[in-house]
């Protein structure tokens, strides 16, 4: 294999220096003044700062309603990440299958995909209203009364119907690329062995799949907790006390409505931590269980 050679030992990082700097600008930076600040109590209009040490750390994880977002968040993201891995698989299966008009299916299925997450909030709120939804009409169907923006479990089962709504879009063209790319001669061969198709998929065709699956779970579990923002905001309708919230909104919330810039940055600095032992533990451990060819 011949290897890249350039004419100067400081060309490469040239190349890197671009990529090296929008990295400080837009995370280094703003993760180390987000450090600092949460170790201050900050005044809004930026008059002046008093050290509080841990203070902000400690009024944060002894808040009782921080700890119900938190509870909230664990379920938010583990629902619409399951559903919309689960729902997206589904589909990539059955989409790989048809012979006939495959190019269209695809295509109306990926079109999601082009739905910001704003759009994909005002879609909700139009699809769950009060008066014309016609989710609330068909659950009035079956007894079930939808409060969407006035009932804390109402609003919870809307945002996470609309965030697995918008992210099947994604898993799929991802799950069918993986699909279509697995060998013509190993499913062949698949059949022959073994003539239960459900038995198949899950001893040929998913260990095949785990590679795609896994860069998967990392992307839909960051999605939900980060990517999800500008839905949460549209389908609170404003009123974050009475409805559902993830953390990240919480920050936003405590941050810029409540002027607690010390308080926010805290809970900044704590899901950083989060995240980071998150991906530990993902690259850790599940990673052991993915088959790379």
């Amino acid at each position: 294999m011949n290897k890249v050679r350039f004419g100067h030992s400081v060309i490469p990082y040239l190349f890197l220096l671009p990529q090296i700097l929008i990295v400080a600008v837009f995370f280094y930076l703003p993760a180390g003044e987000a450090v600092r600040s949460s170790f201050y109590l900050e005044d809004p209009f930026g008059f002046g700062s008093t050290f509080v040490g841990l203070d902000n750390y400690r009024d944060v994880l002894s808040n009782a309603e921080y700890r119900r977002v938190a509870i909230f968040t664990v379920w938010f993201t583990v629902l619409v990440a399951f559903f919309a891995l689960a729902i997206a698989l589904v589909l990539a299966v059955k989409a790989d299958a048809v012979l006939r008009g495959a190019k269209s299916y695809r295509t109306l299925l990926m079109w999601v995909y082009a739905i910001a997450p704003p759009v994909a909030g005002l879609l909700g709120i139009m699809l769950f209203d009060q008066h014309v939804g016609p989710i609330v009409k068909m659950a009035s169907w079956f007894g079930w009364n939808l409060r969407v923006g006035v009932n804390y479990h109402d609003t919870a089962f809307a945002m996470i119907v609309t965030a697995v709504w918008l992210q099947i879009a994604v898993n799929f063209i991802f799950f069918l690329s993986g699909l279509q790319s697995i060998p013509r001669s190993v499913r062949e061969a698949a059949r022959i062995d073994c003539r239960s198709g459900f038995r198949r998929f899950w001893t040929v065709t998913f260990p095949l799949l785990t590679p795609t699956a896994f860069f998967l779970v990392v992307i839909n579990i960051t999605y939900a907790l980060f990517d999800t923002f500008g839905l949460i905001d549209l389908m609170t309708k404003n009123e974050p006390g009475n409805n559902p919230v993830t953390l990240v909104y919480k920050v936003f919330l405590d941050g810029f409505r409540g002027n607690d810039l010390g308080g926010s940055s805290a809970q900044s600095v704590i899901l950083m931590a989060v995240v980071f032992v998150l991906t530990i533990v993902q690259f850790r451990f599940i990673e052991r269980r993915v088959h790379y060819s």
